[in-house]
């Protein structure tokens, strides 16, 4: 997977830099070692004119092999920013994979159920 990260209205750091990718590292395993994942990571600062403190932003955006994933955090802290946006992200993929799981599941009972009608020694009404 490539993991473009790009900083609006902050500097990257090498520091930012690292975590970022080091936090990530988990989606990269999730998505299978894809290689034609592109991922797409923005940080930086909602807004320069706040009353109290900083406010930061971590964006997501992962796209690539009929994949498209989105995740965004504000939070006043760049790095807690970042691991919550992580969360959502892990939390957004796995549940993709388990309504996949589930749909194959479904679908191989319903065809069981189908083959088992086909036999006339067997009184067990199809579920439709």
């Amino acid at each position: 997977m490539n993991i473009n990260i790009k900083a609006t209205t902050i500097s990257l750091t090498p520091a930012i830099s690292d975590y970022t990718n080091k936090r990530l590292e988990k989606v990269v395993r999730l998505l299978d070692g894809d290689k034609s994942a592109q991922c797409d990571v923005e940080l930086g600062k909602v807004s320069a004119h706040h009353q109290k403190g900083n406010i930061f932003k971590a964006e997501v955006h992962i796209v690539g092999a009929g994949k498209n994933y989105y995740a965004s955090s504000e939070q006043p802290d760049l790095y807690a920013a970042i691991d919550i946006v992580r969360d959502d992200i892990l939390h957004e993929i796995s549940a993709g994979k388990a309504k996949r799981i589930s749909l194959v599941r479904r679908s191989g009972a319903r065809v069981k159920d189908m083959v088992k009608g086909l036999w006339p020694w067997r009184t067990r009404k199809l579920k439709v």
